[in-house]
């Protein structure tokens, strides 16, 4: 398959330079068959590029007809609107996996999964198509989605089919339930995320929920904007459950939770993404994910997005690592970013038919693997001391295969963020205790919350800013249309704060603002020169009584327990695939590139020795 993108490319790219046009005579004559000057461009090609002329003749002739087809829709197109898409099938379809597709574009994109559902025998609830890099929209139509005449969409099944399955019908009922049990996850997914990230917009102080933290290369978090807050939660979402997917390899699965992603991650400011190195290992994996699922040319800007992570990297850890090393004192589990990198590179571009970048990147990806490879003896040495198998994998990384180093730096890591951990748990107590300071004042926890975020946990500047904002008395826990009415003062009371010098009505006032609370009416008296801001609310009629009960409250009950267990699985399933090492992206036995680098050399070396002989 490989090979023959590789001699695809290079006739494409050798019928540019000649400038030749196979839908034209002498190559096709007026009845579009194939032309006798076809055989003999077929020749002189595979003279040039040491091939065998019948391989070389199919190829050109499979170029020939996809381009009598182009200009055939593309003549269509403009006299009756009828667009053609370029169906990209599942792998497991070895032949005819590239079709062509008729539709208008103004059908919705149900319509369009079913009509190739049905056009290519595929189960239309089990398939997901990505056009343009997204996931297609049922309930868009097509146009609005950006569909365009002469589009690529590529279709994913979210069932792993077989020859065996396909004949014996209990394996066949087995993988539609996998297939919908895989579906009912994908939405347990969507549904977690965006229930995470809606706590992440309304979080008040986010020093309280810890796993909403992002984190940078030395493993403390980072201050996250509010207004991307929820962009960068559903970004790192998608993305862990994505690579979650990718350890299991099921691709079709990953693809549109990386997918989505991205999406998430544009939505977020370029200073945040070059803090941190999370997006330019998305768009590793977003190729990656193609490249196994066999349909990397459907990424049209493949070369783009490994361009884009290389330039990340260099941002995020400076010019030949200097600031990876300045802040952790080596680089050499972040090589296996740049390993995977080097050999996507080398893949397209072999794809691409560009040979020599090929070897180029494909001999930096194999130097780096023999540097990054592990003895297994060295893993056991570390494993006995008690060390994990990834903690053995980054700790030989970091220090070059040296166990007694590695093991020193496994311990030191493991101080380092347990000290982390000890500073988070000590400022999260102090915050703990602020909160309950100021609620003994009669603030409302949401209150003690939102200022204490806004001056940074210190408890003076926060009482300062109480004084000045006595309006922060109306953020409440619970819903405002039960708990901003105001009550009636005991006349012992106003009595007190009359004592103080205060006005008899003034004092009242401020002790149904304050729902009786003499402190705080004491204190935003005095902070106002005796009287209360026009913010506050001065009389009962400026109140909302609370609404009365109807049965339908009561009896919903039941109903919302429900939906909060179902919240409460969906939330937990997400939690549930974010690793505990927090430099699990980084850790990779190289298996699979193992293979991958030693196939793809096998190519070009075969390439270029057919060259040398001849």
């Amino acid at each position: 398959m490989a090979q023959k993108k590789y001699l695809q490319a290079k006739l494409t790219q050798f019928l540019r330079e000649d400038r030749i046009q196979l839908w034209k005579p002498p190559y096709t004559d007026e009845n579009k068959k194939v032309g006798l000057a076809l055989k003999d461009l077929a020749k002189q090609y595979s003279d040039r590029l040491e091939c065998c002329e019948n391989e070389v003749e199919k190829v050109i002739e499979e170029i020939r007809c996809k381009a009598i087809e182009r200009g055939t829709g593309n003549d269509n197109y403009r006299t009756t609107g009828i667009a053609t898409i370029e169906v990209f099938l599942p792998p497991r379809l070895k032949k005819d996996r590239k079709n062509l597709l008729e539709t208008r574009l103004h059908i919705t994109g149900r319509e369009l999964r079913s009509k190739i559902a049905e056009t290519f025998g595929l189960q239309e609830n089990y398939i997901k198509i990505v056009i343009n890099k997204k996931q297609l929209q049922l309930g868009k139509t097509l146009e609005e989605q950006g569909v365009a005449h002469n589009v690529k969409a590529m279709v994913l099944e979210l069932k792993q089919s077989e020859e065996d399955a396909r004949k014996n019908f209990q394996l066949e009922e087995e993988e539609q339930n996998e297939a919908k049990l895989k579906e009912k996850q994908i939405q347990r997914t969507k549904r977690g995320l965006e229930i995470l990230a809606k706590r992440a917009e309304t979080v008040v102080d986010p020093e309280m929920t810890p796993y909403l933290d992002i984190a940078n290369q030395t493993g403390r978090s980072i201050r996250i904007p509010p207004s991307e807050r929820k962009a960068l939660m559903l970004a790192m979402g998608y993305h862990e459950k994505g690579r979650a997917f990718l350890k299991r390899k099921e691709y079709g699965i990953a693809l549109p939770c990386l997918l989505d992603a991205d999406k998430y991650f544009c939505e977020c400011c370029r200073e945040l993404l070059d803090t941190v190195d999370n997006y330019a290992v998305l768009q590793l994996d977003i190729v990656w994910c193609y490249f196994r699922l066999e349909q990397l040319e459907c990424l049209d800007d493949a070369e783009k997005k490994l361009n884009l992570a290389q330039k990340c990297f260099k941002n995020c850890y400076g010019e030949n690592h200097q600031r990876l090393v300045h802040i952790k004192g080596n680089c050499g589990k972040e090589k296996v970013l740049f390993l995977r990198l080097y050999l996507l590179q080398g893949i397209r571009n072999y794809h691409s038919g560009n040979d020599v970048e090929a070897y180029e990147y494909l001999n930096k990806a194999r130097q780096l693997f023999k540097e990054l490879y592990i003895d297994p003896s060295k893993v056991d040495n570390l494993l006995q001391l008690g060390f994990t198998a990834q903690e053995a994998r980054l700790g030989l990384r970091a220090c070059d295969g040296n166990v007694d180093h590695a093991a020193t730096h496994i311990t030191n890591r493991r101080e380092e963020l347990a000290q982390i951990r000890k500073e988070e748990k000590e400022k999260k107590r102090r915050r703990l205790e602020n909160i309950r300071f100021l609620k003994g004042m009669g603030y409302s926890t949401h209150a003690a919350q939102q200022v204490l975020h806004a001056a940074s946990g210190n408890l003076d500047e926060a009482l300062k800013i109480l004084l000045s904002n006595p309006q922060m008395w109306w953020l409440n826990d619970s819903n405002p249309e039960t708990d901003n009415r105001q009550e009636s003062p005991s006349q012992e009371n106003i009595d007190r704060l009359v004592y103080m010098g205060f006005d008899a009505l003034v004092a009242e006032a401020a002790l149904r603002v304050f729902r009786g609370n003499v402190q705080l009416a004491a204190q935003t008296l005095a902070h106002n020169g005796g009287s209360l801001p026009p913010e506050l609310p001065l009389s009962p009629e400026d109140s909302l009584s609370p609404p009365a009960t109807s049965p339908s409250d009561s009896a919903g009950t039941s109903s919302a327990s429900t939906d909060e267990d179902m919240e409460t699985e969906a939330v937990n399933e997400i939690l549930e695939d974010i690793p505990e090492h927090e430099e699990d992206y980084l850790d990779s036995t190289l298996e699979d590139e193992e293979i991958i680098i030693a196939e793809y050399l096998s190519y070009v070396e075969n390439r270029k020795s057919a060259t040398k002989k001849n």
